[in-house]
């Protein structure tokens, strides 16, 4: 019996921890801020705008360069917050969304796959129009951060959390 009561406390002391865990207030989650090319001139988007560059359905700045989306590679939480909140797809949904625009010729190449914020930051001040995002905390002095609805990751009601 003394067992049994042993392993019913450890369970509910477990139970009570993770409760905590999965109970975390979204905004205690860190930003994903959404960094530009420092060319580009666009200093605040919509989310309905934001939206339409991720899904390619605009492809080019109000200039008329052309957008080149960069994308974290799977794994990434901030990936996970834009397929989430931006594309609105799970992980298979959105290749196969990508692969049918490629396939339809709808865009001349599917987003450029990068593997870490400092990959992100090295290609994004270096190729013209470069559209991507990453952790806040991260981002560097050289990247422009795009605000979302006239509002930057670190402002209450910034919606990529």
């Amino acid at each position: 019996m003394p067992n049994q009561v042993g392993r019913t406390g450890a369970l509910l002391v477990l139970g009570f921890v993770l409760s905590l865990a999965v109970s975390a207030p979204v905004s205690a989650q860190e930003a994903v801020a959404i960094v530009v090319y420092p060319g580009v001139e666009v200093d605040d988007l919509s989310f309905a705008e934001l939206r339409n560059i991720f899904l390619a359905e605009q492809q080019f700045w109000p200039d008329r360069s052309r957008i080149t989306l960069l994308v974290r590679a799977p794994q990434a939480r901030e990936r996970d917050v834009v397929l989430n909140q931006i594309y609105q797809m799970d992980e298979d949904r959105y290749r196969r969304y990508w692969i049918a625009k490629m396939f339809r010729a709808e865009v001349p190449s599917g987003p450029k796959i990068v593997f870490s914020s400092d990959m992100t930051r090295d290609l994004v001040t270096v190729i013209p129009g470069s559209i991507a995002f990453m952790p806040a905390s991260e981002v560097g002095p050289l990247l422009k951060v795009i605000r979302i609805d006239g509002r930057l990751p670190s402002d209450d009601g910034y919606r990529l959390r």
